[in-house]
């Protein structure tokens, strides 16, 4: 019998080709198969699933300690995906990672998020793909829990795959690999931000604006990301991207009108 060729895995995220958690996920993931990286030159958090379109897109080789790490796109998430898939790969990833994500990604967050995006470009090519969030905004948090059970969540996703135009969405509490309860699968909560924007003054005397607001985690149900991960759990969120409001077509049939 043939051995089977090992598996071949696109690593990606949206903090940037040089971020802590993304260095940590590749070191883990060497441990499945071979690993490629294609991700943002720089910080892209919260660009969502934007694709560049007005400038030409450029695809550097990055060096960590002296080793040549990944490719280095001077785009969003969704744009390395696309690009490392469609031309600068030698073939199809039977798996998509993209994180360690500093920060958590829950509720509401997951439509605006860069790491969740990659995912789904990832998810929408026909690839199982999963991201990695950890529930920390600090770059020195230790990430090696949420290292070791993303390797884990992919080994079974590779072996079992995951539903049509499904991806996981994983978040994971910023604690001991020890003191983490276990794992959830989880929908998601109804947590939402409170938004203002402070407003500043530049030397020069203008005005200008920070984005700046409150998160609430409305939603106590176990079964929701926000207060799974707030338990002490990862949530493992399966996320589809179908927006039709089926059960409003019939409602809205006053609006047609045919000849």
């Amino acid at each position: 019998m043939k051995k089977r060729k090992e598996p071949y895995i696109l690593v990606t995220n949206d903090d940037g080709i040089d971020s802590p958690g993304i260095f940590a996920l590749v070191h883990a993931l060497k441990k499945l198969g071979k690993v490629v990286v294609a991700a943002p030159d720089r910080q892209q958090s919260a660009v969502g699933h934007a694709l560049t379109v007005s400038k030409p897109l450029r695809a550097i080789s990055f060096h960590r300690n002296g080793e040549m790490f990944g490719y280095a796109i001077n785009g969003t998430p969704s744009d390395s995906v696309k690009l490392a898939v469609s031309t600068l790969l030698e073939e199809k990833p039977d798996l998509v990672v993209s994180g360690i994500n500093h920060g958590q990604n829950t509720s509401i967050n997951i439509l605006y998020s860069g790491t969740v995006s990659a995912a789904t470009e990832g998810m929408l090519i026909g690839i199982p793909s999963i991201a990695v969030s950890l529930a920390s905004y600090s770059l020195g948090a230790d990430c090696s829990a949420a290292a070791d059970i993303s390797v884990e969540v992919s080994k079974k996703v590779i072996k079992n795959g995951l539903p049509k135009d499904t991806l996981l969405n994983i978040n994971i509490p910023a604690l001991p690999k020890n003191k983490i309860k276990g794992i959830r699968i989880t929908r998601q909560s109804d947590s939402q931000w409170n938004d203002h924007y402070e407003k500043r003054i530049d030397p020069f005397g203008r005005n200008y604006y920070w984005f700046s607001g409150e998160y609430k985690v409305i939603d106590k149900d176990i079964e929701t990301d926000d207060a799974a991960l707030l338990a002490g759990y990862v949530s493992i969120t399966p996320i589809q991207f179908k927006f039709t409001n089926n059960d409003a077509i019939a409602k809205m049939k006053f609006l047609e009108k045919r000849k």
